[in-house]
């Protein structure tokens, strides 16, 4: 349902080499422009918003913990002399609250758009207790 909702957003970050729709249980993104390359690499990166999310919940404001998050992803491919092609998310959290996620999906797909990357897919799990 959140995702759904956020379908539209999500799909204005995609580029001509995503392959398929979003909701899936992987993403896909056309990689054949690799053939222009000698020795082709793909290089990806995983990060988190760490104590960000600490000031964003004494805040309430959620809108810019997405951009950051891409930001230092995209960040570390740039420095290792990559080009950044698409975005995987994970949000996790206790329980979700459709006002938090859609402002943090917001804040990823901007991320996406000023990196000019495609927001792939990504996975949002419910941990009550944690």
């Amino acid at each position: 349902e959140s995702i759904v909702a956020n379908k539209q957003k999500i799909e204005s970050t995609f580029s001509p080499l995503v392959i398929g729709n979003i909701g899936g249980f992987s993403g896909a993104f056309d990689v054949s422009f690799l053939k222009n390359y000698k020795k082709p690499v793909l290089l990806s990166s995983a990060d988190g918003v760490g104590t960000k999310l600490e000031f964003a919940k004494i805040f309430q404001n959620y809108k810019t913990i997405g951009i950051d998050l891409v930001a230092m992803c995209v960040n570390d491919i740039l420095v290792s002399g990559a080009k950044p092609l698409y975005f995987l998310d994970y949000i996790s959290c206790e329980r979700l609250e459709q006002t938090i996620f859609n402002e943090i999906i917001g804040g990823i797909v901007e991320g996406c758009k000023q990196s000019n990357i495609s927001l792939l897919g990504g996975e949002t799990a419910e941990h009550p207790g944690v």
